[in-house]
């Protein structure tokens, strides 16, 4: 039995991390591409007015103190429509959360996630074909709401399938798939942007649909606490024959409550409060991934070049996976409330850090500086899924991954927003828009601490 339980979690942590891999591959690959779609002949450079275009290519290879004001002008529009491009597809992910995320708890966890893969796969490839700012922006955020029901779907199911003691670091390794997709895609676009273009690198993410999804279908079981918390009894009996997972002794939840399920259970008295500090502190995390992700290389290129901004990028995401991992082993440990408190402080130190040293003669002390940013950003928002999962009971933990995936989005739209915004007022001052950034990092230590302590719930 306990061989059999082991093998359906490695099965059930390698679907849920791979899948969360194409997250990540979609978080990151717009902000890569972005350079090549504002240069002549690419959507973002189609989409702005004559003049505009005229004084963006002239500006290409202008160094800042060059730059008329006509330039400067172009160059702030082009990174507004830069920005509400980045954002359309984490509204997608918001409304997908929101909507579709909580279905896993009426209708289990298998199918949501079977058909978040299908539609993201999906997404990715029709949004490679398109045309125009507007269809590209439309496909990003029909994109997203299979991205959103995803990340809810997936806290969820490691929550009920890891064992007690390891949920935070079996959550941690699914959710280092993430950052492991963003690393992936800024590495793809590294070696092979100029060969495949954005359109390639959009048909790559395309891929889940002929590679993952036949696996999962065959090798992702329903939830034994799923079953027993609907009163299915019998079929949870069968499920954990089958994968090993045994079905708790105690009822789960009384045949009385089982209407009061999904977003009912996260507002009542008692849970208001921690719903909406948990919502804002998902939303603070990803405010910071999104527009660390997407604004970092367009905020570090004119200094160090295009190349070592991407490769800012490997190092953010490698530094999340590092930090995902590492803090799933103190907060097993220590309490993942805390741990989240303190990564945010490392998030703020090593972003304020960042802005003395993005020079290209010190790109080694950057780039370590940066992975200890993806630490304390990326890094925490993993452990954030876990904690909110946790946090809950079954019948309602699928309803609190879509709250924190969704109303989190809110601050992942606000992301490329924020960091276009923060760019065009101030093009030649970066140290301004990372000192901004540090101050949400800021917010996450008070966010965290403030959430009410509480034993854990399985």
């Amino acid at each position: 039995m306990r061989s059999k339980r082991h093998s359906t979690l490695a099965w059930v942590l390698g679907l849920a991390l791979v899948a969360l891999v194409f997250d990540g591959y979609d978080l990151v690959i717009y902000g890569a591409v972005m350079p090549e779609m504002r240069e002549p002949g690419g959507l973002i450079f189609q989409a702005l007015s004559p003049e505009h275009q005229q004084a963006l290519q002239a500006s290409i290879g202008l160094d800042k103190d060059s730059l008329t004001d006509p330039m400067r002008e172009a160059i702030a529009a082009a990174s507004a429509i830069g920005g509400s491009l980045g954002s359309y597809a984490l509204i997608g992910v918001l409304v997908g959360a929101l909507a579709l995320g909580t279905f896993g708890d009426r209708v289990g966890r298998r199918i949501p996630m079977l058909g978040s893969i299908a539609w993201l796969s999906i997404g990715m490839a029709i949004t490679a074909t398109t045309e125009s700012v507007v269809t590209f922006g439309i496909m990003r955020f029909i994109t997203g709401l299979g991205i959103g029901a995803l990340v809810a779907t997936t806290a969820a199911i490691i929550s009920e399938f890891a064992p007690a003691g390891r949920k935070n670091l079996a959550n941690a390794i699914v959710y280092s798939g993430v950052p492991l997709g963003s690393m992936l895609s800024a590495l793809a676009a590294i070696l092979w942007l100029d060969d495949l273009g954005w359109r390639g690198l959009f048909w790559i993410g395309a891929l889940p649909l002929v590679t993952l999804l036949p696996l999962a279908y065959f090798k992702l079981p329903e939830s034994v606490l799923w079953l027993e918390a609907r009163g299915q009894h019998d079929e949870a009996l069968a499920a954990s024959e089958a994968t090993g997972v045994p079905v708790p002794a105690d009822p789960i939840w009384p045949p009385v409550a089982q209407e009061k399920s999904g977003f009912a259970t996260l507002f009542t008295r008692q849970e208001i409060v921690a719903t909406f500090l948990l919502g804002g502190l998902s939303a603070t995390g990803l405010l910071l991934v999104y527009s660390l992700n997407t604004w970092l290389p367009q905020l570090t290129q004119p200094a160090l070049g295009e190349q070592s901004s991407l490769a800012l990028l490997l190092a953010l995401n490698l530094g999340a996976v590092i930090g995902g991992l590492t803090g799933s082993l103190f907060a097993d440990r220590f309490g993942v409330r805390n741990v989240i408190a303190a990564f945010f402080g490392l998030g703020a130190v090593g972003i304020v850090l960042a802005t003395t040293a993005a020079s290209p003669r010190t790109l080694v002390l950057l780039i370590i500086v940066i992975a200890l940013v993806g630490m304390g950003t990326s890094g925490t928002q993993t452990l954030i899924y876990g904690f909110v999962a946790n946090y809950y009971p079954v019948r309602s933990r699928a309803a609190a991954g879509a709250w924190a995936a969704g109303f989190g989005r809110l601050g992942g739209v606000a992301g490329p927003l924020l960091g276009g915004l923060l760019a065009a007022l101030f093009p030649e001052d970066l140290p301004r828009v990372f000192y901004v950034l540090a101050g949400f990092c800021v917010l996450g230590v008070v966010l965290a601490l403030a959430v009410p302590r509480r034993d854990p719930v399985d």
